[in-house]
Order: structure tokens, then sequence, then C-alpha cells
């Protein structure tokens, strides 16, 4: 639709500026502003952050009064000119998108670091900043821009005393580009907003597991070598209203971090939110409704899998952040509060890395050993107070459904419960090694990309192990993120083999040991079975025609008397009596002609 066709069917926006830079009264400021929810006047301290438009130092989204931000070449035009001025910044690419761009990273520190081996060598933590993984919720960008301007030219110098920052302004660099007014309706701002997916039509926040995209890829190769001791993910969500403004969360208690979430919830998050609170911002934890019709069911406590940016943060014990500023608050609301969030962010690891350090350590070295594979819903013990805003139900005579109408009062719903899928429910025990023989290549390159530890067998090696036999494979009638996922029931059998040269042994007892086991344990929803990686292995390829059987199973029930009373027990299920096929194939199964690797993970175990 055009923009003038869209001002036809809200005439009111004709009578204001298409974009104001004034956001003290609730009066459209963007397009969409006429299908959006009314919402409340904010002024905050942190407005004085923002430089006059025409300042010399001015990012793009001051020039643009706070409701624009700019595009690829923008950006990075105006980053370089501000590493052209300062010895302590510097610019890496990580790797290429699919439609070739670069994915730049800018390196800050006092010491004008380069590289991850020059940084590394002025023993201060890393924190890795990165914005736009969905390419339209780009606040993370215009904040760290700004921040940088003022670490750098500002008088906030002193913030890379005892920190290093690195910063990816934009990681999905294509769906950057495709940019337009019409990206996201439920978000105010900016004017022009990128795409959710990459080129390929790949959601990089899917992808953290499976690393199928360039930019994962890239991205995963620069966490291994750059090692930053904590990571933040920004992004602008979607669904309730609410008077938060800027929402945040990390990994659950009983995680595989545990240590890593008592330092976020002991020392991190006072240290936030009293920040964003002097700067008169509204924070609070992640926040899904378990139904957007009814609050006073509850909230969803938000526990991510590894194909997420927290989740996997969690499973490989590096400290993430994940950001969720509320799309409903204007664009430079929400930019002004990850500015606050990241300037505090960086003062809270300076002063407390020393705790932060020793609980990564001890997250990484502790080696559970049982280790859930999944999750199953519980109640939270304690309730939460919800800062929302009211609204009523109506009967949608568009839809026919019930919807809800926001009216922009704020609106306090108390001791609301908290569920979500925080129990184990499958767990397994740990293995002291994995092998995968060397036709798998492309899984053995993804876990490279991972960072797991693995070495090649020089020579053959003949072993006692376990190999999961699987049944009952179920695909998905439709593709996910690119892929056919499958789910199969599985059994742990016991075997010797002699594994050939090349086949590789993997360590759990490393610090990417649990990222290992949920990648390759088949029953994980994120292991590299159910994302596809295997799914060859359920193809039959030889078969045996009904007049090879027929002979075959008279002898095998005149010679085997077991098999001719386990036959006539099989005969008693109706459907499988009526099926000559199913008749055939249970001898063909039983015979030395069956194909045994059929539906045999490819992946061992130490027992």
């Amino acid at each position: 639709m055009r923009l003038s066709s869209l001002l036809v069917l809200f005439p009111a926006l004709l009578s204001s500026s298409l974009l104001l830079a004034d956001e003290s009264t609730p009066s459209a400021t963007y397009i969409n502003d006429a299908i959006l929810p009314p919402q409340q006047p904010w002024h905050g301290a942190s407005e004085q952050l923002m430089l006059a438009p025409d300042a010399f130092d001015a990012t793009p989204f001051e020039q643009s009064a706070g409701i624009a931000s700019p595009d690829y070449s923008a950006t990075f035009d105006w980053l370089d000119r501000l590493a052209d001025s300062s010895a302590m910044l510097h610019k890496v690419s990580l790797g290429k998108s699919p439609q070739g761009r670069d994915i730049w990273m800018y390196v800050a520190s006092s010491d004008g670091a380069e590289t991850a081996n020059e940084l590394q060598k002025n023993h201060k933590p890393t924190v890795l900043v990165q914005a736009g993984i969905h390419a339209g919720e780009i606040d993370g960008k215009d904040a760290g821009m700004m921040l940088l301007r003022d670490m750098l030219r500002g008088d906030k110098q002193e913030l890379l005393d005892e920190v290093n920052l690195l910063f990816v302004p934009i990681f999905n660099v294509d769906g950057h580009e495709r940019s337009s007014e019409f990206n996201r309706v439920n978000q105010r701002g900016p004017k022009l907003m990128g795409w959710r997916t990459n080129s390929q039509n790949l959601n990089l926040n899917r992808d953290y597991s499976k690393a199928d995209t360039s930019e994962m890829q890239a991205m995963l190769t620069a966490i291994n070598a750059w090692d930053p001791q904590l990571y933040i993910d920004v992004h602008v969500t979607d669904g309730i209203d609410y008077q938060y403004d800027v929402t945040y969360g990390y990994n659950i208690e009983n995680g595989f971090s545990p240590s890593i979430y008592r330092w976020f919830n002991q020392i991190y998050r006072p240290q936030i939110d009293q920040a964003l609170e002097a700067a008169g911002h509204v924070p609070g934890g992640l926040v899904f409704a378990l139904d957007n019709t009814d609050l006073n069911k509850g909230l969803e406590y938000w526990h991510a899998g590894p194909r997420f940016s927290d989740g996997y943060g969690d499973v490989r014990h590096l400290p993430t952040v994940l950001i969720e500023n509320h799309s409903l608050k204007p664009f430079k609301r929400r930019v002004l509060g990850t500015y606050v969030l990241l300037e505090q962010t960086l003062k809270t690891v300076a002063a407390e890395h020393t705790k932060l350090q020793a609980a990564i350590e001890i997250d990484r070295f502790r080696y559970w050993p049982l280790v859930p594979l999944t999750w199953e819903n519980e109640r939270q013990a304690a309730t939460r107070d919800f800062k929302g805003i009211g609204y009523s139900v109506e009967q949608s005579a568009i839809s026919g459904d019930k919807v809800v109408r926001w009216n922009g009062e704020p609106t306090l719903y108390p001791n609301l419960i908290q569920e979500g899928p925080t129990k184990p429910a499958i767990e397994v025990t740990r293995p002291s090694n994995y092998y995968i023989p060397p036709q798998w290549q492309m899984v053995i390159e993804r876990l490279k990309i991972q960072g797991v530890r693995m070495t090649p067998l020089a020579s053959p090696r003949t072993l006692k192990l376990q190999q999961y036999q699987l049944a009952d494979a179920e695909f998905t009638a439709t593709t996910y993120e690119g892929r056919q996922r499958v789910k199969a029931a599985a059994k742990l059998v016991k075997l010797t083999t002699t594994l050939p040269v090349g086949t590789m042994e993997i360590p759990t007892d490393q610090p990417l040991g649990d990222l290992a086991m949920l990648l390759l344990e088949p029953e994980s929803a994120d292991s590299f079975l159910q994302w596809g990686f295997f799914n060859s292995i359920f193809s039959r390829t030889e078969y045996m025609e009904p007049y090879a059987v027929e002979p075959m199973a008279q002898q095998m029930l005149a010679t085997q008397p077991e098999l001719k009373a386990a036959f006539e027990q099989a005969l008693k299920d109706p459907q499988f009596a009526k099926d000559s096929n199913a008749r055939l194939r249970w001898f063909y199964e039983r015979s030395p002609y069956y194909d045994n690797q059929y539906a045999k993970y490819p992946v061992y175990r130490s027992r």
C-alpha cells in the first residue's frame, strides 16, 4: 500500500506532521499511530543525553530529533568518521552476509586494541553489544552510536578505563536494508524499519544452535575469538500494552548457569533498574501474558532454548542479556532507555567483573552428571505485581473473536501468577565422550563453528559404546526455518564397534560440554537430529521382494520356535494380520538381510 493511500484511510493524519519530534503529547508521531493504542506523555531525564540536531557530533538519530534511524551506508559513514577521530576505536569485519554486505564490529578500548589477542592482553572484561538481529528492532544501533560518541569525544571516556566494548550496530545487515515505513505495524518508529529475517528469510534468533546462516556462523566465530564476559542482544518486543519501556531478562535459576543467574539477579538487575528509574524510564523483567485477553490469568515465565540468544548463552555459560524494549513506546524513548542500560552495564561490569568471572568459571566447569534435555511447565512460587495498562475486551465484528482495546491508562495488576517451562522433564546421564564418524562432516563443522573441542582418531579404535535406536519418527508437515524437523523415540543400546580413522572424539568435560550434549542428544529440541541434519538415516535404500521373503519366512518358522511363537502373537493384532506387506516386512526385519543401520543414530556415547 502506498503512503498516500494510507493517509486517505486515516484522514486524522493529514492535519499533523507525519513524524513529529515532540513526544510531550500523545498526538500522532508515526503513520501507524492512528491504529495503535493511545499513549501517555513522557519526558525523562535521559532526554538530556541527546545533542541538538545541528550539533557537530550529532548522530543521524539526533539529527532527526529522535524519530529516524540511518541506513547501512549512513550508519557506517558516521561511525567511520568517529573511528578516524579516535585511536580508541577500530572497525573489524566479522564476515559477509548472503547479499555480500560486511557485518561490521567496532572495538572500543582505552589502549586502541585492533585484534582479539590485543584486546585480551589488556586484562579487562569485555562487553559485546549486538543490535539488529531482527533488523526492524534497531534501538541498540542508535543508542550505541550515541554512547560511543560520548565515550570517545565527550565526557564519558572513563567508561573504557576498566572495560572493553565490542559493538555490532547491525547484525542482520540484509534485513536492515529491506527497509520501509510499513515493516512493523505494531511498533512506534523509527521512520523506516528493516525486516525481521535475513535475505534468505531465516530468523537469526532461531539459528544459534543449528548455525545455518553465514551471519550466525560469523557471530559464533567472533564470540569464540573475542571471548566476551557479557553479551547483550537488543530487541523490540511485540504483544500486550504495559507501562514498562525497557524490559530485559537472562537465564533461569535452575538452568545451566545458576551462578551467572545469581550474579545477574543480585548485582546486575538492581544497578540497571536504579539507573533506568533515575533517568525516567520504567524497567521490568521480560513480559509475556498467558492470555492476551485476560491479564488476570497471569504471566508467562520466559525460558528460552539454545536456538535463542539468551538460551544459547545459558547453555554455553556466556552471561547474556536479552533486551526487549516495548514496541508501543516511541522510538526516542526506547533508544534513550537502551543508552542508559548500556552505559550502566559498562559501569557494573567494570566494578563487578571479578565476581562475574568467578560465576562464569563455576558454571563452565560444573559438569552436572544429569543433564536436562526438555522442560515442562510449572507455576513459580513467587507472584508478580504487573504495571499494566487498562483495557476492555470486545467481540470483534471483523474477526468474530475477542479483541482487546487498550485505553492508555496506567493500571496495576497485583500478585499475578507466573508459569513457564522451568521444571526438567527428560534428563540424560552425561557420557564421558561422544563419537561422530567422519562421514557426518556438516555436523562436525557446525560443532567446530560453535567452538566445541574435539579430536580426530588417528587410527581405528574398537570400543564398548552406546547408540540410540530410533523409532516412530515423525516429520513436520512443513518446514521451519528452512528445515524439516523430526522427532523420534530414542532407546539406548550397548554395542562394541570399531570406529574408523577420522572419527571425532568429543569430551563433555569441557566448557562447552553442555552445549555439545544439547546438540547431540536426539531428544533435545535443539539437537542436530531434530533440526534435520540426520534425516537420511530414516530412508530405506535396500528392499526384499515378496518372492524371496516367502521361502525365507517358511524356513525361519520351521527352524526357530521362538520366532514362530512371536509371529503367532503378532497375528492377534487385527491390523497387522490383514496387512500383507507388514507381515512380510516383519520377517525381513528379523532376517540377516535387513539394513542394520536403519534408524540408528550415527553418534555414539561412551558408557
